[in-house]
């Protein structure tokens, strides 16, 4: 009899892929909780000004002239306060646009996240989240328009993704485990992209992609030279 193993590629896979993929055991781990409660909050506050419980009822508005991501500011917009244009790289990534948005994002970084932050470590793990963002704001401010601001964390979430899906391949090898999945995420921003009538930031997503993947090959890379 033919071992399945044989026609399976994701059964002959390394320790790497096979802790990822497997169902996360133990307590959320603490850089998660983190990462939500920072997003979670600010949208919670500027939802409450939007309702008028408190604050005035253009807070919203305030805060996405600081903190959102304004791809006009690296060209000659001038900056609210000082170090606006570096800081916004990181500060859009915890601000969103309405609390379906904020949801939605933090039901994927548990689900994304949880295991990558367990197997990787909570300090690798939040390099990876970082620089997910980075490169997300990076893309978005070379082909992204100059005077729409971008917030949410879908930069970051598309990195943990690009991760997830470059660790299946560095097991296996097998070119449809990442051909599929990408094309899977393909689809996705394209219905998102009509769905929204256009309103998707869909560099972010690409940037935050490369990056994520870019940041877990590297980590891959000194794990095998360590042997």
């Amino acid at each position: 009899m033919t071992d399945p193993a044989d026609h399976d590629p994701t059964a002959q896979a390394s320790p790497v892929s096979d802790r990822l993929f497997s169902p996360p055991e133990g307590p959320m781990p603490p850089v998660i909780w983190v990462l939500m409660v920072m997003c979670i909050l600010p949208e919670l506050a500027l939802l409450g000004a939007d309702l008028g419980l408190w604050g005035p009822r253009n807070l919203r508005g305030l805060v996405l002239q600081y903190g959102a991501f304004w791809a006009g500011l690296l060209d000659n917009w001038p900056p609210n306060y000082w170090g606006q244009p570096a800081l916004m790289f990181l500060s859009y990534e915890f601000l969103h646009s309405g609390i379906w948005h904020m949801g939605l994002n933090m039901l994927t970084l548990v689900s994304l996240g949880r295991p990558l932050a367990a197997q990787l470590g909570q300090r690798k793990f939040l390099v990876l989240y970082i620089g997910s963002a980075i490169g997300g704001a990076l893309v978005f401010a070379m082909y992204g328009p100059l005077a729409a601001p971008m917030v949410g964390a879908s930069g970051a979430l598309f990195g943990l993704a690009g991760a997830l899906i470059l660790a299946l391949w560095w097991d296996t090898r097998e070119w449809r485990l990442l051909i599929l999945p990408i094309a899977g995420l393909i689809a996705l921003n394209l219905i998102m992209y009509v769905a929204m009538n256009g309103m998707l930031a869909w560099q972010t997503h690409l940037g935050g992609f490369l990056a994520g993947a870019w940041v877990m090959g590297f980590f891959l890379i000194r794990d095998e030279e360590r042997g």
